[in-house]
């Protein structure tokens, strides 16, 4: 469920119309909702009862301050794979043991800096990546809480692209090859081991191939205790799916009282933390693309509605094939005609496409339209690519609405770069 409803005519955010906040910042811009986010990570930690967990917030689905601070002050900790990722989230409110970096190519500077403020877990990666911190933690008189992320070898069944779990993808540790690196790691000076990591990729919509990873993670964790290794805890990773398309039909992931009756099935006995990393399942409906409709454009076999926002503003329908619903902001009468158009943006790319033979009803020149569930992946994956800024985010709460990221100006863009001296 998502708080973008129409009113009286008019697609709103909580209680603010579109057609306002459109007025005050321009288009396109992003609108994602205080209620969506509060809802969803009550609906996902309820799911959870009875388990002894942790839920840090995916922050790579969207870095936005204001988005971490919203979840923070529920009780969300933070999952970040860079150090830009982990400032935002200490700007946001999380505190610095409930954060957890994970990530293959963490520099040594990025270890160093983990370290130093005192995060819950760093998820290590590979073995070069175990020698470098051991080495770091030692040089600093410190011991590094870690959790080895083990790649169990399950296809998530998801798009390719966003499959992280087989023996192909970079991500982890082969499962053949884990234990002897938990043995290693276990030997170590600078290094608490602590626990466990996977995560097998993004937007699964079936319970099964997290069914087989958990049990694989279970079996390992029983291998390690009996040689000695007793781990502490379980990070299980995110990639709960949601729904993109609405209406009949459409296909409806697991929600997260089954979610958790799964983890508490296979893993309530361990005696085990575990910590969840849910991202896109928090905060993807609870976001929309606002843009507005510049041309229509009748080619020799396809209408196009050519809107404001392009691939450089949400890349996911270029990069994935991506679907999101298209809504528009003035609520179409009942009996209106419905045609097929294919809606793009202006960017100088073939695939500056959000939808092709998508049946709308009438569109025009000045017309807004919403992209919705673009609240993962959306701004977060955002460029200047034709030298066009980054859009403004707002947040709404009720019927209020305040600017969390502005558009910059195109002189602020210009006096980041220098003409050298020599030119």
């Amino acid at each position: 469920m998502n708080h973008f409803t129409y009113r009286n005519g008019a697609l709103c955010a909580e209680e603010v119309p579109l057609t306002v906040i459109a007025e005050a910042v321009g288009t396109p811009f992003y609108c994602y909702s205080s209620a969506t986010l509060e809802r969803h990570y009550r609906v996902f930690t309820s799911g959870l009862a009875g388990l002894n967990s942790m839920v840090c917030f995916a922050v790579k689905a969207n870095p936005n301050i204001a988005v971490i601070h919203t979840l923070a002050k529920l009780g969300a900790g933070a999952d970040v794979v860079s150090e830009g990722e982990l400032r935002r989230a200490l700007k946001g409110g999380v505190p610095a043991d409930k954060i957890v970096f994970s990530g293959v190519g963490k520099t040594r500077r990025e270890l160093a800096l983990a370290l130093e403020l005192g995060i819950r877990q760093i998820n290590v990666e590979s073995e070069p990546e175990l020698d470098a911190l051991d080495a770091i933690a030692q040089s600093m008189g410190k011991r590094a809480t870690i959790g080895i992320r083990v790649n169990p070898d399950v296809d998530a069944q998801t798009h390719a692209k966003i499959t992280t779990g087989k023996k192909e993808n970079k991500f982890g540790i082969d499962l053949a090859a884990a234990p002897a690196l938990f043995r290693k790691a276990h030997a170590m000076a600078g290094i608490d081991l602590a626990g466990i990591a996977m995560h097998i990729g993004s937007q699964l919509t079936d319970l099964s191939p997290f069914g087989e990873a958990f049990r694989r993670m279970r079996k390992l964790v029983l291998d390690l205790r009996h040689d000695g290794i007793d781990l502490r805890r379980i990070d299980v990773g995110g990639g709960l799916g949601i729904p993109y398309a609405f209406g009949p039909g459409a296909e409806e992931p697991p929600i997260p009282a089954d979610y958790g009756s799964l983890l508490t099935e296979i893993f309530s006995n361990l005696n085990v933390e575990l910590v969840l990393e849910p991202g896109r399942l928090l905060v993807g409906n609870a976001g929309v693309l606002v843009a507005r409709v510049v041309y229509v454009k009748q080619g020799s076999s396809r209408r196009f509605v050519i809107c404001d926002a392009g691939m450089n503003d949400l890349l996911r329908p270029a990069m994935y094939d991506a679907y999101h619903h298209i809504l528009p902001v003035t609520e179409p009468a009942p009996n209106a005609p419905q045609a097929p158009v294919d809606v793009v943006g202006p960017i100088c790319e073939s695939s500056d496409v959000f939808a092709k033979a998508r049946t709308l009803p009438p569109l025009g020149e000045g017309d807004l339209i919403a992209f919705a569930t673009a609240g993962a992946y959306g701004s977060a994956m955002s460029s200047t690519y034709n030298g066009r800024p980054l859009v403004p985010e707002v947040l709404v709460k009720g019927a209020q609405f305040s600017v969390v990221r502005e558009r910059p100006s195109y002189e602020a863009m210009m006096d980041a770069e220098r003409i050298p001296d020599w030119s």
